[in-house]
């Protein structure tokens, strides 16, 4: 059974840090991408970075240059480091893995919990 463990959130002051984990239990972590949503109150649920099995890594305009995603496939584990945090960062941070297999055409898509992340003062 596939399981993503989000941790890693809580509450931090604005301009503060934290590093979101998500441990995923998945044969073949390192093929699928991976991504950090997040959504918060009364907002759609929203693509905040992605990494590639080749390492390849995308941003939403919002969190470039503060947020750095990375991952360890010998862990099977997907890390969001998250600097500078601003008090529109609150939200629910959800790890989401998805992988294509084109000459089938078949799709996986898999979500953590969710793990919250506040930023006040």
């Amino acid at each position: 059974q596939v399981q993503l463990v989000e941790s890693g959130g809580g509450l931090v002051q604005p301009g503060g840090s934290l590093r979101l984990s998500c441990a995923a239990s998945i044969s073949g972590f390192s093929i699928y991408t991976m991504a950090w949503y997040r959504q918060a109150p009364g907002k759609d649920r929203e693509l905040v970075a992605s990494i590639t099995s080749d390492g390849n890594t995308n941003y939403t305009d919002s969190v470039k240059g503060r947020f750095t995603i990375s991952r360890d496939n010998a862990k099977n584990t997907v890390y969001l480091l998250m600097n500078s945090l601003k008090s529109e960062d609150t939200a629910v941070y959800y790890c989401n893995a998805r992988l294509h297999i084109q000459r089938v055409d078949v799709k996986y898509a898999y979500w953590g919990q969710g793990t919250q992340v506040t930023v006040s003062s």
